[in-house]
Formats: C-alpha cells, structure tokens, sequence
C-alpha cells in the first residue's frame, strides 16, 4: 500500500486554472482525485497544493487536502514536503493533476512494482498511438533497457530509428510516479538537474543522480490535460459516459 499524492497549483502556462475547471459539473482535480480512491494499493490519496481556492475545491467536495510552500520547483518538491507528515510509511505515488481518465488498476500496477523492489523509483509508459504522437513535444517519451529501467525521457522523437528497423519500441510516458520514502527525500534534496531544466521534466533529475526507476507497460495511456483543446475533448468524453 501507498499514500498518493496530487500536486496541484493553478499558474499552469498552458492552461491557467486547469485544476478548477469545472464544465463537467465538478473541478478536474476532483476526477483525477476519484480514479486515486478507486485504486486498491492506495491506502489515502491527498491533494497537495499552495492554493487555497484548490484547498477548498477539493475539501468541500469530500477529498482530503494539505496545504504546501508555493515556491516548490516540481511537483514531486512539493510532495516530498508533504509526505514530511507521514515519517513512518514506505511508499508513495505522484500523480499529475491532469490525469483525470487514469485506471485504477493502472495505479495498482504502479505500486506493486514498487513494491516488489529492485529500483528508487516506478513509473508507467505505453505504445504510442500515432506518429503524429511521436514527433509531438507535449507527448514525453521513453526509451528503456532490456530490465526494463528508463534510459532516458525526452519530449524529442526517440528513439530515432535510422534505419527503420523497428528494433526499439516507441513508448510514452504516463504521468505518475512512486518513489520509497527515502527515494523522495533524496530526490527533493537534489535540486533541479541540467537535463531537467532543459526538457522542463522533472524524472531527468533522478536519472541523472545515478537514481534507478523501473517501467511497468501499460496497454493505453490517458489522455492528460495539457491544453484546452484537450480539456475540452474530455468534457466531451464525460458527458458521453454520462448519457450511456
């Protein structure tokens, strides 16, 4: 078991206010944060954020939330502030704020390679869906290892296949984490990374700290919000559940 955690603050560049926004009836955080409680491995999923207008969303809508410093770098600085009240417990997960159609069991499998050990740190990545996907920079890719460890993230097309031979898998990466405690401790007292400035991710600073994380395949990644186009189509998405 794991206590999850949600980052959210409101000065996404792209998509300012995405956690409140609300044209399916309910502030997105608080989707996101119901696929969290759904999950059997999550024994608490909490909001962390430095907004008290989210604080709020999020408790008066039933969830749990703690407020956070505002001047964290990432979202895993500020959950890493967070788990500070939780000494004793192992385990913990990030999820990206705008993973709102994220499978429960996709977040279960996430723990379990956690837990079954042999790595810092567990992330999730699936096939990519279109060529259109592979050259986009929104859409962050991931090249692995035989074992199945991240070699390297980047928001570039890679692996290049020079020779179109198909060899190497082409997988994006699904935007969740899981970190043993002491993995985040280490991880929140490094600081930003090169690698992590320049590609604006944040795992680059794990990698490039010597700091192992194992990849589970899942079969679809989410569709994440990153833009309003994007949350728009998933206001689409929620009134079609609706209706069926």
């Amino acid at each position: 078991m794991a206590i999850l955690f949600i980052p959210a603050r409101m000065g996404a560049k792209r998509l300012p206010g995405k956690p409140l926004l609300a044209k399916t009836g309910r502030p997105l955080i608080l989707h996101v944060l119901a696929r969290a409680r759904a999950a059997k491995r999550i024994s608490r999923a909490i909001v962390a954020t430095d907004d008290e207008r989210i604080f709020r969303a999020v408790t008066e809508g039933g969830g749990e939330a703690v407020m956070t410093r505002a001047d964290h770098h990432c979202g895993t600085d500020r959950i890493a502030e967070a788990a500070e009240r939780f000494p004793e417990e192992p385990l913990f997960v990030n999820l990206q704020g705008d993973e709102p159609e994220i499978e429960p069991s996709d977040i279960d499998l996430l723990v379990a390679t956690l837990e079954a050990g042999g790595a810092d740190m567990a992330t999730l990545a699936a096939p990519l869906g279109s060529p259109e996907e592979f050259l986009d920079p929104a859409v962050v890719k991931v090249v692995l290892d035989p074992s199945g460890r991240a070699l390297y993230f980047s928001r570039a097309p890679i692996p290049f296949d020079r020779d179109g031979s198909g060899a190497a898998p082409r997988l994006r990466h699904v935007g969740i984490y899981g970190f043993t405690a002491a993995a985040l401790r280490r991880f929140a007292g490094l600081g930003p990374a090169p690698l992590e400035l320049c590609e604006r991710l944040e795992q680059l600073r794990a990698l490039a700290a010597g700091m192992s994380i194992r990849v589970a395949l899942v079969r679809e990644a989410p569709p994440g919000i990153d833009t309003r186009e994007s949350y728009e189509a998933f206001v689409r998405r929620e009134s079609t559940r609706r209706m069926v």
